[in-house]
């Protein structure tokens, strides 16, 4: 699987992707960093079929509207210091990766994951 990290998450969760052996980029590695547009990294998941995470309603409206990103992890926690949001991530992780095989869309919160 391959990964595009929206500019509201932290560097750090691409960074603990890849050392888990996925390919995965921020948007800080991309030419426009954290200016990188919502579009462009739409596109660039259709592109690269890379599934979008991400806090930003924004994708998700787009996914329920055109299916764009194809698959996206929005994370719905509200503000969380970055220690719980990785410990979220790696606790998780197994069955993140395990729902993208049947679903599409991956919400997460500080409780619950849910797929469509």
């Amino acid at each position: 699987m391959k990964f595009i990290v929206d500019a509201q998450l932290p560097y750090g969760v691409a960074q603990m992707l890849r050392e888990e052996g996925f390919d995965a980029v921020h948007t800080n590695d991309l030419p426009d960093k954290e200016r990188t547009t919502d579009n462009f990294i739409r596109n660039l998941s259709v592109k690269e079929n890379r599934i979008v995470i991400s806090k930003d309603y924004d994708f998700l409206n787009t996914y329920i509207l055109k299916s764009i990103p194809k698959k996206l992890l929005i994370i719905t926690t509200g503000n969380i210091k970055n220690k719980q949001l990785f410990d979220l991530l790696k606790q998780n992780w197994q069955r993140i990766c395990d729902l993208f095989q049947v679903c599409n869309l991956i919400e997460i919160d500080n409780n619950t994951i849910t797929g469509q």
